[in-house]
């Protein structure tokens, strides 16, 4: 791959991963709008990982807690805050994985990648985040996250395997919607977003392993670390403007895309 090519997937994936507006979505635009050809299951990885880094260094107090948990919870015991974090979030990645399960075994995740499907996802889960936005409470913070809670979000993440729905939106509309402030609504999908990626990487990984050459094994290291840098970056801006900003900004970007996606599809 060229150096733009791979900048241009870094970046795509690095600001749109944690931002609700559908990484995968605009990862299946960039080869289907522009001719380029498509970066392979290796780059996909390579900027997943990127992406995995970057939120588990933003959250990195959440991130030790819940993996200090991780060996009492192995032993059956859920008796301090690691443990029942990192209890919540295997409940909130049950869903995603069995759904995603499903859609790899029978092929059908082969048909979920028309410009059509991502324009209309786009303006659905649009209007849907900004639904959830306007009319959840603020009431709930991120300490209050509860095993029902986990499991509903964790449908709504599961809702994110259709291109365009995007992941983080689609977690943060569960969110607001169950009453979570903005901050915290947005914590929590960051946080579920940790277990699904690295899932996801090992299941694309399984795939790939034994065809990476040199060549390629270059080109993931430099597209991992160019979206690591995206990720850290557009995660810190979106927190930082929750403070003050609704996610209204991200529903006019989505159903702008969305209109202009669905004109060009059916055109």
């Amino acid at each position: 791959m060229s150096l733009f090519h791979l900048i241009l997937v870094a970046m795509i994936q690095g600001i749109t991963e944690f931002l609700p507006v559908s990484s995968s979505g605009h990862l299946i635009l960039l080869p289907a709008l522009t001719g380029m050809d498509d970066q392979g299951q290796m780059i996909d990885i390579a900027v997943h990982v990127g992406t995995l880094f970057a939120v588990m260094l933003y959250f990195h107090q959440d991130v030790r807690v819940a993996a200090s948990g991780v060996p009492r919870l192995m032993r059956g015991k859920v008796d301090t805050q690691g443990a029942w974090l990192a209890m919540l979030l295997i409940i909130a990645t049950i869903p995603v994985l069995l759904l995603g399960g499903f859609l790899k075994l029978t092929g059908f995740d082969a048909y979920l990648r028309s410009v059509a499907l991502i324009g209309w996802t786009m303006l659905i889960f649009g209007l849907v985040l900004y639904w959830a936005d306007q009319k959840g409470t603020v009431e709930r913070k991120a300490p209050q996250w509860s095993m029902k809670h986990a499991f509903i979000m964790g449908l709504w993440q599961a809702l994110a395997l259709i291109p365009g729905t995007s992941r983080s939106g689609a977690t943060i509309s569960g969110a607001r919607a169950l009453g979570y402030a903005r901050e915290d609504a947005a914590k929590l999908a960051m946080l579920m977003s940790i277990p699904t990626i690295l899932a996801s990487g090992l299941v694309l990984g399984v795939e790939v392993v034994g065809d990476t050459n040199a060549a390629l094994a270059k080109d993931a290291a430099v597209a991992a670390l160019l979206s690591f840098f995206a990720a850290l970056l557009a995660l810190i801006l979106m927190m930082r403007l929750l403070k003050s900003v609704s996610f209204t900004p991200y529903v006019i970007y989505r159903i702008v895309l969305g209109i202009v996606l669905l004109i060009y599809a059916y055109s």
